[in-house]
């Protein structure tokens, strides 16, 4: 079993002001219990929480605790865009004209390349791609 982490689930674990704050959290400690099997997220996704953070709160030293808290984290794997994968997520990107991020396409990409089951998300984008929880 595997999940990825979407950057909404970190920002709404941190953020208490997010409306998910509370289901955010409860997952994070989920996957760091290792309840959901391996935890996955890419650098895009890092990048994504990061500036999400930041500008969402207002609190530098919130976004730099969250980025430690993923890149230290020897539960989360992280997993990089490369070449393949941007080219897959662009394929993806203009074939499939889904109003998502191209970090979520990179996301879909990764997730096909890994062969990760699950993605944990908050957006329902995803819906009918893959298996999301929420």
């Amino acid at each position: 079993m595997s999940v990825f982490i979407d950057s909404g689930i970190f920002v709404g674990a941190v953020n208490i002001a997010d409306s998910n704050h509370a289901r955010a959290k409860e997952l994070m400690e989920k996957i760091t219990r290792g309840e959901l099997g391996t935890a996955f997220t890419s650098d895009y996704v890092v990048d994504e929480t990061i500036t999400a953070v930041l500008a969402r709160t207002r609190k530098f030293r919130l976004a730099v605790e969250v980025g430690e808290f993923i890149l230290s984290s020897p539960r989360i794997k992280k997993v990089y865009v490369n070449t393949n994968i941007f080219q897959s997520a662009w394929g993806q990107f203009k074939s499939l004209r889904k109003p998502m991020s191209f970090t979520d396409y990179t996301t879909l990409a990764l997730l096909g390349k890994y062969d990760i089951e699950t993605l944990a998300s908050f957006d329902s984008e995803f819906d009918g791609l893959v298996k999301r929880i929420w």
